[in-house]
Protein backbone atom coordinates (compact mmCIF):
# COMPACT_ATOMS: atom_id res chain seq x y z
CA UNK A 1 0.00 0.00 0.00
CA UNK A 2 2.87 2.31 0.74
CA UNK A 3 3.76 2.97 -3.53
CA UNK A 4 -0.38 3.64 -3.89
CA UNK A 5 -0.42 6.42 -1.17
CA UNK A 6 3.09 7.58 -2.40
CA UNK A 7 0.91 7.98 -5.41
CA UNK A 8 -2.12 9.43 -4.16
CA UNK A 9 -0.35 12.00 -2.22
CA UNK A 10 1.71 13.22 -5.65
CA UNK A 11 -1.69 13.61 -7.06
CA UNK A 12 -3.51 14.94 -4.02
CA UNK A 13 -0.75 17.47 -2.45
CA UNK A 14 -0.90 20.26 -5.88
CA UNK A 15 -4.84 19.54 -5.80
CA UNK A 16 -4.70 20.77 -1.47
CA UNK A 17 -2.84 23.96 -2.64
CA UNK A 18 -5.05 25.20 -5.48
CA UNK A 19 -8.05 24.47 -3.65
CA UNK A 20 -7.32 25.71 -0.46
CA UNK A 21 -5.93 29.14 -1.99
CA UNK A 22 -9.08 29.65 -3.94
CA UNK A 23 -11.43 28.92 -1.12
CA UNK A 24 -9.37 31.37 1.38
CA UNK A 25 -9.72 33.99 -1.21
CA UNK A 26 -13.34 33.55 -1.17
CA UNK A 27 -13.67 33.22 2.44
CA UNK A 28 -11.42 36.43 2.45
CA UNK A 29 -14.28 38.29 0.54
CA UNK A 30 -16.94 37.41 2.10
CA UNK A 31 -15.48 38.54 5.99
CA UNK A 32 -14.17 41.95 3.88
CA UNK A 33 -18.37 42.29 3.48
CA UNK A 34 -19.17 42.10 6.83
CA UNK A 35 -19.74 38.00 7.57
CA UNK A 36 -18.55 36.18 10.40
CA UNK A 37 -15.01 34.48 9.77
CA UNK A 38 -15.67 31.49 11.84
CA UNK A 39 -19.65 31.18 10.61
CA UNK A 40 -20.64 28.58 8.27
CA UNK A 41 -22.15 31.13 5.98
CA UNK A 42 -18.87 32.23 4.88
CA UNK A 43 -17.14 28.73 4.85
CA UNK A 44 -20.16 27.28 2.27
CA UNK A 45 -20.75 30.85 0.01
CA UNK A 46 -16.78 30.11 0.24
CA UNK A 47 -17.72 26.32 -1.34
CA UNK A 48 -20.15 27.90 -3.78
CA UNK A 49 -17.56 30.64 -5.05
CA UNK A 50 -14.74 27.62 -5.25
CA UNK A 51 -17.40 25.51 -7.67
CA UNK A 52 -18.21 28.13 -9.65
CA UNK A 53 -14.11 29.15 -10.38
CA UNK A 54 -13.62 25.25 -11.17
CA UNK A 55 -16.48 25.35 -13.72
CA UNK A 56 -15.32 28.46 -15.53
CA UNK A 57 -11.91 26.40 -15.72
CA UNK A 58 -13.39 23.99 -17.13
CA UNK A 59 -15.42 25.58 -19.95
CA UNK A 60 -13.12 24.65 -23.05
CA UNK A 61 -13.12 21.28 -21.93
CA UNK A 62 -16.95 21.37 -21.92
CA UNK A 63 -17.14 22.84 -25.52
CA UNK A 64 -15.33 20.27 -26.43
CA UNK A 65 -17.25 17.41 -25.18
CA UNK A 66 -20.74 19.31 -26.79
CA UNK A 67 -18.60 19.43 -30.13
CA UNK A 68 -17.58 15.62 -29.40
CA UNK A 69 -21.09 14.97 -28.36
CA UNK A 70 -22.59 16.66 -31.60
CA UNK A 71 -20.19 14.79 -33.99
CA UNK A 72 -21.20 11.15 -32.24
CA UNK A 73 -24.65 11.88 -32.99
CA UNK A 74 -24.17 13.08 -36.60
CA UNK A 75 -22.11 9.67 -37.38
CA UNK A 76 -24.46 7.38 -36.24
CA UNK A 77 -26.20 6.80 -39.50
CA UNK A 78 -22.20 6.20 -40.91
CA UNK A 79 -22.17 3.36 -37.81
CA UNK A 80 -24.99 1.85 -38.60
CA UNK A 81 -24.05 0.81 -41.77
CA UNK A 82 -20.73 -0.56 -40.69
CA UNK A 83 -22.26 -2.51 -38.15
CA UNK A 84 -24.57 -3.75 -41.15
CA UNK A 85 -21.48 -4.43 -43.32
CA UNK A 86 -18.72 -5.70 -40.79
CA UNK A 87 -21.28 -6.86 -38.13
CA UNK A 88 -19.85 -10.80 -37.99
CA UNK A 89 -16.27 -9.59 -37.78
CA UNK A 90 -15.98 -7.87 -34.52
CA UNK A 91 -12.11 -7.25 -34.88
CA UNK A 92 -12.73 -5.49 -38.31
CA UNK A 93 -15.91 -3.54 -37.33
CA UNK A 94 -13.87 -2.23 -34.15
CA UNK A 95 -10.58 -1.24 -36.77
CA UNK A 96 -13.60 0.95 -39.05
CA UNK A 97 -15.46 2.28 -36.21
CA UNK A 98 -12.15 3.76 -34.49
CA UNK A 99 -10.69 4.74 -37.88
CA UNK A 100 -14.42 6.81 -38.76
CA UNK A 101 -13.97 8.57 -35.19
CA UNK A 102 -10.31 9.81 -36.07
CA UNK A 103 -11.91 10.97 -39.62
CA UNK A 104 -14.47 12.95 -38.22
CA UNK A 105 -12.33 14.38 -35.19
CA UNK A 106 -14.71 12.74 -32.98
CA UNK A 107 -13.97 11.27 -29.08
CA UNK A 108 -16.19 8.81 -27.54
CA UNK A 109 -14.65 9.54 -24.31
CA UNK A 110 -14.82 13.39 -24.47
CA UNK A 111 -17.78 13.50 -22.81
CA UNK A 112 -16.81 12.11 -19.44
CA UNK A 113 -13.48 14.57 -19.13
CA UNK A 114 -15.43 17.38 -17.34
CA UNK A 115 -16.68 14.42 -14.68
CA UNK A 116 -13.42 12.97 -14.56
CA UNK A 117 -11.42 15.48 -13.99
CA UNK A 118 -14.28 16.82 -10.83
CA UNK A 119 -13.44 13.64 -9.57
CA UNK A 120 -9.73 14.38 -8.25
CA UNK A 121 -10.91 18.21 -6.94
CA UNK A 122 -14.34 15.94 -5.26
CA UNK A 123 -12.40 13.70 -3.36
CA UNK A 124 -9.59 16.85 -2.14
CA UNK A 125 -12.45 19.03 -1.23
CA UNK A 126 -13.74 16.14 0.99
CA UNK A 127 -10.60 14.93 2.50
CA UNK A 128 -9.73 18.95 3.30
CA UNK A 129 -13.23 19.32 5.39
CA UNK A 130 -13.07 15.69 6.92
CA UNK A 131 -9.84 15.97 8.23
CA UNK A 132 -10.14 20.06 9.35
CA UNK A 133 -13.02 18.10 11.00
CA UNK A 134 -11.95 15.50 12.78
CA UNK A 135 -8.01 15.58 13.29
CA UNK A 136 -7.70 19.52 12.81
CA UNK A 137 -5.16 18.54 10.39
CA UNK A 138 -4.39 21.41 7.91
CA UNK A 139 -3.61 20.90 3.97
CA UNK A 140 -2.19 23.45 1.28
CA UNK A 141 -2.67 27.29 2.24
CA UNK A 142 -4.90 26.10 5.70
CA UNK A 143 -3.22 26.71 9.16
CA UNK A 144 -3.94 24.85 11.88
CA UNK A 145 -6.44 27.97 13.04
CA UNK A 146 -8.33 28.25 9.38
CA UNK A 147 -8.41 24.54 9.17
CA UNK A 148 -10.11 24.16 12.58
CA UNK A 149 -12.35 27.17 11.60
CA UNK A 150 -13.44 25.17 8.63
CA UNK A 151 -14.46 22.10 10.42
CA UNK A 152 -16.53 23.75 12.66
CA UNK A 153 -18.22 26.22 10.90
CA UNK A 154 -22.50 25.68 11.43
CA UNK A 155 -24.85 27.04 8.80
CA UNK A 156 -27.18 29.72 10.75
CA UNK A 157 -25.45 27.75 14.13
CA UNK A 158 -27.19 24.08 13.23
CA UNK A 159 -25.78 22.40 10.12
CA UNK A 160 -22.37 21.51 10.60
CA UNK A 161 -20.50 21.79 7.13
CA UNK A 162 -18.31 18.52 8.19
CA UNK A 163 -21.39 16.29 9.12
CA UNK A 164 -23.51 13.69 6.17
CA UNK A 165 -26.45 12.26 6.83
CA UNK A 166 -25.26 9.07 8.31
CA UNK A 167 -23.17 10.69 10.66
CA UNK A 168 -26.46 12.88 11.88
CA UNK A 169 -27.78 11.84 14.65
CA UNK A 170 -31.50 11.40 15.26
CA UNK A 171 -31.76 10.53 18.37
CA UNK A 172 -29.51 11.18 21.89
CA UNK A 173 -28.54 14.23 23.86
CA UNK A 174 -28.19 16.70 21.32
CA UNK A 175 -30.69 15.42 17.88
CA UNK A 176 -29.15 16.07 14.27
CA UNK A 177 -32.60 15.44 12.71
CA UNK A 178 -32.32 18.79 10.87
CA UNK A 179 -29.00 17.71 9.55
CA UNK A 180 -30.22 14.60 7.99
CA UNK A 181 -33.26 16.78 6.47
CA UNK A 182 -30.84 19.03 5.13
CA UNK A 183 -28.30 16.43 3.62
CA UNK A 184 -31.46 14.58 2.23
CA UNK A 185 -32.14 17.51 0.62
CA UNK A 186 -29.00 18.04 -1.29
CA UNK A 187 -28.28 14.55 -1.74
CA UNK A 188 -32.19 14.47 -4.01
CA UNK A 189 -31.04 18.06 -5.49
CA UNK A 190 -27.66 16.67 -6.42
CA UNK A 191 -29.62 13.69 -8.01
CA UNK A 192 -32.07 15.30 -9.79
CA UNK A 193 -29.87 17.49 -11.64
CA UNK A 194 -27.71 14.74 -12.68
CA UNK A 195 -30.99 13.21 -14.21
CA UNK A 196 -32.31 16.24 -15.51
CA UNK A 197 -29.32 17.16 -17.50
CA UNK A 198 -28.59 13.48 -19.06
CA UNK A 199 -32.24 13.71 -20.28
CA UNK A 200 -32.36 17.07 -21.77
CA UNK A 201 -29.59 16.30 -23.69
CA UNK A 202 -31.35 13.15 -25.20
CA UNK A 203 -34.69 14.47 -25.55
CA UNK A 204 -33.81 17.88 -27.05
CA UNK A 205 -30.39 17.69 -28.67
CA UNK A 206 -30.14 13.83 -30.22
CA UNK A 207 -31.71 12.90 -33.81
CA UNK A 208 -34.05 10.40 -34.05
CA UNK A 209 -31.59 7.95 -35.67
CA UNK A 210 -29.29 8.27 -33.37
CA UNK A 211 -31.65 7.25 -30.56
CA UNK A 212 -30.79 3.46 -31.53
CA UNK A 213 -27.22 2.01 -31.34
CA UNK A 214 -24.44 1.86 -29.36
CA UNK A 215 -24.06 5.23 -28.25
CA UNK A 216 -27.66 5.95 -27.39
CA UNK A 217 -27.20 2.56 -25.33
CA UNK A 218 -24.23 4.11 -23.67
CA UNK A 219 -26.20 7.45 -22.81
CA UNK A 220 -29.65 5.78 -21.34
CA UNK A 221 -27.05 3.82 -19.34
CA UNK A 222 -25.60 7.13 -18.05
CA UNK A 223 -29.19 8.81 -17.97
CA UNK A 224 -29.95 6.46 -14.89
CA UNK A 225 -26.68 5.20 -13.18
CA UNK A 226 -24.93 7.90 -12.38
CA UNK A 227 -28.10 9.41 -10.79
CA UNK A 228 -28.38 6.31 -8.62
CA UNK A 229 -24.42 5.87 -7.82
CA UNK A 230 -24.60 9.65 -6.74
CA UNK A 231 -27.65 9.11 -4.94
CA UNK A 232 -26.07 6.19 -2.99
CA UNK A 233 -22.55 7.82 -2.41
CA UNK A 234 -24.27 11.16 -1.57
CA UNK A 235 -25.45 9.82 1.79
CA UNK A 236 -21.62 9.81 3.09
CA UNK A 237 -20.50 13.09 2.32
CA UNK A 238 -20.56 15.88 4.19
CA UNK A 239 -22.85 18.72 3.76
CA UNK A 240 -20.22 21.01 2.49
CA UNK A 241 -19.20 18.43 -0.75
CA UNK A 242 -22.69 18.18 -1.48
CA UNK A 243 -22.75 22.20 -1.62
CA UNK A 244 -19.91 21.67 -3.79
CA UNK A 245 -21.18 19.40 -6.50
CA UNK A 246 -25.49 20.39 -6.53
CA UNK A 247 -23.55 24.08 -7.12
CA UNK A 248 -21.56 22.13 -9.98
CA UNK A 249 -24.58 20.24 -11.50
CA UNK A 250 -26.57 23.34 -11.60
CA UNK A 251 -24.03 24.73 -13.57
CA UNK A 252 -23.90 22.08 -15.77
CA UNK A 253 -27.39 22.38 -16.28
CA UNK A 254 -27.38 25.50 -17.19
CA UNK A 255 -24.70 26.03 -19.71
CA UNK A 256 -26.01 22.80 -21.53
CA UNK A 257 -29.44 24.70 -21.81
CA UNK A 258 -27.93 27.85 -22.76
CA UNK A 259 -26.04 25.86 -25.33
CA UNK A 260 -28.69 23.26 -26.95
CA UNK A 261 -30.84 26.80 -26.97
CA UNK A 262 -28.76 28.66 -29.32
CA UNK A 263 -26.28 26.17 -31.08
CA UNK A 264 -28.61 22.80 -31.25
CA UNK A 265 -27.39 19.85 -32.96
CA UNK A 266 -28.75 19.47 -36.89
CA UNK A 267 -32.13 17.72 -37.28
CA UNK A 268 -33.27 17.84 -33.37
CA UNK A 269 -36.24 18.90 -31.96
CA UNK A 270 -34.28 21.90 -29.98
CA UNK A 271 -32.87 23.12 -34.20
CA UNK A 272 -36.72 23.25 -34.70
CA UNK A 273 -37.79 24.83 -31.34
CA UNK A 274 -34.81 27.56 -32.67
CA UNK A 275 -36.39 27.62 -36.07
CA UNK A 276 -39.31 28.52 -35.20
CA UNK A 277 -38.39 30.67 -32.07
CA UNK A 278 -36.64 32.83 -35.27
CA UNK A 279 -39.82 32.79 -37.59
CA UNK A 280 -42.05 34.12 -34.81
CA UNK A 281 -39.02 36.93 -33.69
CA UNK A 282 -39.20 37.84 -37.74
CA UNK A 283 -42.74 37.66 -38.06
CA UNK A 284 -43.40 40.41 -35.07
CA UNK A 285 -40.49 42.54 -36.40
CA UNK A 286 -41.92 42.83 -40.28
CA UNK A 287 -39.60 40.53 -41.61
CA UNK A 288 -39.94 36.58 -42.87
CA UNK A 289 -36.50 34.93 -42.29
CA UNK A 290 -36.41 31.02 -43.81
CA UNK A 291 -33.76 28.82 -42.58
CA UNK A 292 -30.98 28.06 -44.38
CA UNK A 293 -32.57 29.65 -47.43
CA UNK A 294 -30.46 30.64 -49.97
CA UNK A 295 -30.32 34.67 -51.32
CA UNK A 296 -32.99 35.61 -53.62
CA UNK A 297 -31.50 36.51 -56.76
CA UNK A 298 -33.25 39.42 -59.09
CA UNK A 299 -34.12 37.87 -62.37
CA UNK A 300 -34.04 39.83 -65.20
CA UNK A 301 -37.21 40.55 -67.82
CA UNK A 302 -37.19 38.11 -70.06
CA UNK A 303 -36.96 39.27 -73.60
CA UNK A 304 -40.36 38.68 -75.81
CA UNK A 305 -41.07 35.47 -77.49
CA UNK A 306 -40.57 35.34 -81.50
CA UNK A 307 -43.63 34.04 -83.42
CA UNK A 308 -42.09 30.85 -85.10
CA UNK A 309 -43.72 30.98 -88.61
CA UNK A 310 -45.98 28.11 -89.77
CA UNK A 311 -44.69 25.25 -91.75
CA UNK A 312 -46.62 25.69 -95.22
CA UNK A 313 -47.00 23.24 -97.61
CA UNK A 314 -45.34 23.23 -101.07
CA UNK A 315 -48.57 24.65 -102.82
CA UNK A 316 -48.87 27.57 -100.17
CA UNK A 317 -45.35 28.53 -100.67
CA UNK A 318 -45.58 28.58 -104.26
CA UNK A 319 -48.86 30.84 -104.23
CA UNK A 320 -47.26 32.83 -101.49
CA UNK A 321 -45.65 35.13 -104.14
CA UNK A 322 -49.32 35.74 -105.39
CA UNK A 323 -50.08 37.19 -102.07
CA UNK A 324 -50.46 41.42 -101.69
CA UNK A 325 -48.75 43.47 -99.10
CA UNK A 326 -51.35 43.30 -96.63
CA UNK A 327 -51.29 39.59 -96.31
CA UNK A 328 -54.47 38.99 -98.04
CA UNK A 329 -54.30 36.40 -101.17
CA UNK A 330 -54.55 37.79 -104.39
CA UNK A 331 -58.20 37.23 -106.07
CA UNK A 332 -58.12 35.65 -109.54
CA UNK A 333 -59.59 37.17 -112.27
CA UNK A 334 -61.37 35.74 -114.82
CA UNK A 335 -60.47 32.98 -116.91
CA UNK A 336 -57.84 34.57 -119.19
CA UNK A 337 -57.10 37.14 -117.15
CA UNK A 338 -53.50 37.47 -115.41
CA UNK A 339 -53.06 37.03 -111.71
CA UNK A 340 -52.60 40.44 -109.74
CA UNK A 341 -49.47 42.21 -109.19
CA UNK A 342 -47.86 40.99 -106.18
CA UNK A 343 -45.97 44.32 -105.79
CA UNK A 344 -48.85 46.33 -105.91
CA UNK A 345 -49.89 48.49 -102.68
CA UNK A 346 -52.99 49.02 -101.81
CA UNK A 347 -55.10 47.81 -104.17
CA UNK A 348 -58.87 48.69 -105.12
CA UNK A 349 -61.71 47.55 -103.52
CA UNK A 350 -62.72 45.55 -106.22
CA UNK A 351 -60.36 44.11 -108.43
CA UNK A 352 -62.12 41.68 -110.84
CA UNK A 353 -64.34 42.67 -113.17
CA UNK A 354 -67.84 41.83 -112.96
CA UNK A 355 -69.16 38.64 -115.01
CA UNK A 356 -71.15 38.47 -118.03
CA UNK A 357 -74.42 37.06 -118.00
CA UNK A 358 -75.46 34.19 -119.70
CA UNK A 359 -77.12 36.87 -122.26
CA UNK A 360 -73.98 38.26 -123.06
CA UNK A 361 -72.37 35.00 -123.44
CA UNK A 362 -74.13 34.23 -126.73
Amino acid sequence: MGIFSDIGSLIMTPLYYVISAVLLAWHWFFTQIGLDPEGGASWALSIIGLTLVIRMALIPLFVKQIKSSRNMQLIQPKVKELQKKYGHDRERLAQETMKLYKETGTNPFASCLPLLLQMPIFFALFRLLDQAAKKGTAHGLLTEDLARKFGESEIFGIFPLSESFWQARIWGPSPDGSVMILALILVLAMTATTFTTQRQLMSKNMPADALSGPYAQQQKLLLYVLPVAFGLGGVAFPIGVLLYWTTSNLWTMGQQFYVIRNNPAPGTPAFQAKVDRDRAKAKRKGTLVVEDAPPAVEEKPRPATRQQPKKQSREQRRQGGNRPAGGGQAKQGPKGGGQAKSGQKNPPAKTSQKKPSKGEKS
